[in-house]
């Protein structure tokens, strides 16, 4: 359920006519994105904003800091890593 928003003293006309006017343009863009082969998709990622996701990444970060495998990845990464183009 949505929660209940507050009158901004305008007409329900005029606010439903603001509401079409916006979907009309969401719906052109959409089309227009379409057009260009594109498609919609929706995706979950973790939130970075929550404390809980720092510490998770310093505790991941600290597990792999003094493993032999990791600095052997990390070197072969470095290895064939291209860096032409970038500025």
């Amino acid at each position: 359920m949505k929660p209940a928003r507050k009158d901004d003293g305008k007409p329900a006309a005029e606010r439903e006519k603001k509401r079409a006017a916006s979907r009309e343009r969401v719906r052109k863009h959409r089309e227009a994105l379409r057009a260009q082969g594109l498609r919609p998709i929706q995706i979950w990622v973790p939130d970075t904003r929550k404390p809980a996701f720092a510490e998770e990444a310093r505790r991941q970060s600290l597990a792999l800091r003094d493993d032999p495998h990791e600095k052997e990845v990390l070197d072969w990464i470095e290895q064939i890593m291209d860096y032409s183009g970038w500025a």
